[in-house]
């Protein structure tokens, strides 16, 4: 059951008929730059884009904002330089977004087979150094301390407090 003004949970992330997923409108006053409009997302998936776009060279500029919390869109701004144009970045994000996460999926599902037939799970390397996804997967450093761990030291667990 659902409140009095809160929205039917499918109205909220299935798209209508009309609906198209995204827009793109080319920035007249900025050079190689575009502002994209997904329908029907929320921070999860501007978040992860904008992190994929940012390791592309040829991005100059990613970011996104969701313009109000009771909409589920998101607005996506990218500025590349001359070697590409924003579209053809958002793509090429998208694609490799969408290999880390078959990877991830294949590599849980091959641990819980694992665990299902009484096996102790295999340590798993960590997914940039095993799919050489991304420009600069391996190097990305989401926590700004070096070793993209947060503060964790060579050889300790990012849980280890």
């Amino acid at each position: 059951m659902s409140g009095i003004n809160q929205p039917d949970r499918n109205d909220v992330w299935i798209l209508d008929e009309n609906d198209k997923p995204l827009t793109i409108t080319e920035d007249p006053k900025i050079p190689n730059a575009a502002t994209i409009m997904m329908k029907k997302q929320d921070h999860t998936m501007g978040n992860m884009i904008r992190a994929q776009l940012l390791l592309d060279p040829s991005v100059l500029f990613a970011g996104y904002k969701v313009p109000h919390p009771l909409e589920n869109d998101i607005l996506i701004k990218i500025q590349t330089d001359e070697r590409s144009n924003p579209a053809d970045a958002l793509k090429r994000a998208c694609t490799l977004l969408i290999q880390q996460l078959t990877e991830v999926k294949r590599q849980f599902s091959q641990q819980a087979q694992r665990i299902e037939m009484g096996l102790a799970p295999e340590n798993i390397a960590p997914l940039a150094s095993q799919t050489g996804a991304g420009v600069g997967a391996a190097a990305y450093d989401p926590y700004g301390d070096g070793m993209g761990m947060g503060g964790a030291t060579q050889g300790q667990d990012v849980y280890d407090f």
